[in-house]
């Protein structure tokens, strides 16, 4: 098997990752701890996320259900038989000192994944994906980890259910990486298994080489990819975070190459806040964790799950359909299917109304005020319901697109009033047709001047008009219609 380069004859980076996702689950994996973030330090324990003599696990049938999700998202194949084994190694956020993970016969195994990129339709091995606990933290206070006065060990988390998902080696640069996890992200909160906004969702590790392109086809043959040296990225927590680290350390290793130095292979902390990575130690190899079965958990038989699980829509079925079903361009579809929650209300608002004021009122008006105000739609799920009365009241003629999108809509984001509460606080229910066209008489009447420059012909006087109209009726007016009645008037 061979992996594509970018251009034969330069050096190509070659990046694979192993992305842990925290499965949405009320407890954790092997007891019955809340995984809801606790108040206090090493509160949700019990003896078995503390590792204590004697305590056993017990597996929680939610984290394989979520699994098996993702086997089918991703088009993987589910074995008969998944087991577990215990990956051994002594750090002080481990209590057992061995993590119960999959090793063996994984859950997930040889899926991929489609994403775009720079408007390129791209595809990424998936290794394998298996189920396992989380350990639990460091604080380290008084510094970073390389500069902190002390550590402090939280094991709240300890337990908490993991997915690890494994790519092949197929990615060739930072903003590939990015764009993949953007799209992963999409798909497992999709799937209802996985709340990006919880802090500490998504942890990336990422492995980088750099090496020299093959053939004049620029293929890297395996052989060549198992002798280059390469880093591991940790600490890596975003999307953003990912294209950052990984585009220093590309930048870093090939500056050692062209200078005639060795790239170790180690592995590295991103340090956010100074934007490099910084050498943690040796990078361990698989056989340093001495995987062993772990013999307090059965095997697992879990091939027949995969006909009896559904899922949802996925992301880009949805967008699809969009397209086809309501008639909406490229980038509408994308915006509205870029959360389910997004897509859902979207989908609410058409069935309500019809598909073109939906698009609108959601994509552009509502996420545009949303995204204005650093705020996620999942911000304002809960009141949904005075959004919908809010387009009512626009595809009713009760007050004019103008008001509604930037008085309205903005009152109820920033001051928590529902839109009746603004209307009659702003009086802004829309003008009458009498007073409207006293207006328009007025404005005629007090404007000779413009009045003269429309019938000579500068069509631009109509608008001077238009704004003396809507100033009298304090914006209440419709502008279309406005300017509708003028022309009448002045060509009558």
């Amino acid at each position: 098997m061979t992996a594509q380069a970018v251009e034969t004859g330069e050096l190509a980076t070659v990046i694979g990752l192993e992305v842990h996702v925290q499965l949405e689950t009320d407890t954790k994996i092997f007891c019955g701890c809340s995984t809801e973030p606790a108040d206090e330090p090493n509160t949700n324990t019990c003896p078995v996320c503390l590792g204590l003599p004697g305590a056993l696990p017990v597996l929680n049938e939610g984290v394989v259900e979520a699994a098996v999700k993702v086997s089918k998202a991703i088009d993987a194949d589910i074995p008969e038989e998944t087991t577990f084994d215990r990956k051994n190694y002594y750090y002080p956020d481990l209590p057992k000192n061995f993590q119960i993970t999959q090793s063996a016969a994984p859950i997930c195994q040889d899926g991929q994944l489609a994403f775009s990129v720079e408007g390129e339709r791209r595809s990424v091995g998936i290794r394998e994906a298996h189920i396992e606990e989380d350990p639990g933290s460091l604080q380290h206070k008084g510094g970073s980890i390389d500069t902190a006065d002390y550590t402090l060990v939280d094991y709240n988390r300890a337990g908490t259910p993991l997915m690890e998902i494994v790519t092949k080696p197929d990615f060739r640069s930072p903003g590939e990486v990015r764009a993949f996890l953007a799209k992963l992200t999409e798909v497992l909160e999709y799937l209802g298994i996985f709340d990006a906004t919880r802090d500490g969702s998504l942890r990336v590790d990422a492995n980088l080489s750099i090496v020299e392109n093959g053939d004049s086809d620029g293929a890297i043959d395996e052989a060549t990819l198992e002798d280059a040296n390469r880093t591991e990225v940790k600490n890596i927590s975003s999307h953003k975070g990912a294209e950052k680290a990984l585009a220093y350390e590309q930048t870093r290793q090939k500056n050692a190459i062209e200078r005639g130095r060795a790239v170790e292979q180690e592995t590295r902390h991103w340090d956010e806040s100074k934007g490099v990575t910084l050498s943690m130690r040796s990078k361990e190899e698989e056989r340093d964790y001495r995987y062993f079965r772990e013999a307090d958990l059965p095997p697992l038989r879990v091939s027949g799950w995969k006909e009896e699980i559904a899922i949802p829509e996925l992301p880009d079925a949805r967008r699809e359909r969009f397209r086809e079903e309501y008639g909406l361009n490229e980038e509408a579809a994308d915006k509205l299917t870029s959360t389910k929650e997004v897509a859902d209300f979207f989908e609410d608002v058409a069935a309500a109304f019809d598909a073109d004021i939906a698009a609108t009122w959601v994509a552009d008006e509502l996420l545009g005020e949303l995204n204005y105000r650093d705020m996620q739609i999942i911000d304002v799920s809960d009141r949904f319901d005075e959004i919908e009365r809010l387009v009512e009241l626009v595809a009713t003629d009760e007050i004019t697109v103008k008001n509604a999108r930037e008085t309205v809509l903005r009152r109820m984001l920033d001051e928590d009033e529902s839109p009746e509460e603004v209307v009659e606080a702003e009086g802004l229910g829309k003008a009458g047709g009498d007073e409207v066209q006293v207006a328009v008489a007025e404005a005629i009447d007090e404007n000779p001047d413009a009045v003269s420059d429309y019938h000579d012909g500068d069509d631009g006087a109509i608008n001077f008009l238009v704004g003396q109209v809507m100033q009298k009726t304090g914006g209440s007016a419709d502008p279309g219609d406005v300017n509708q009645l003028l022309r009448e008037e002045l060509e009558g």
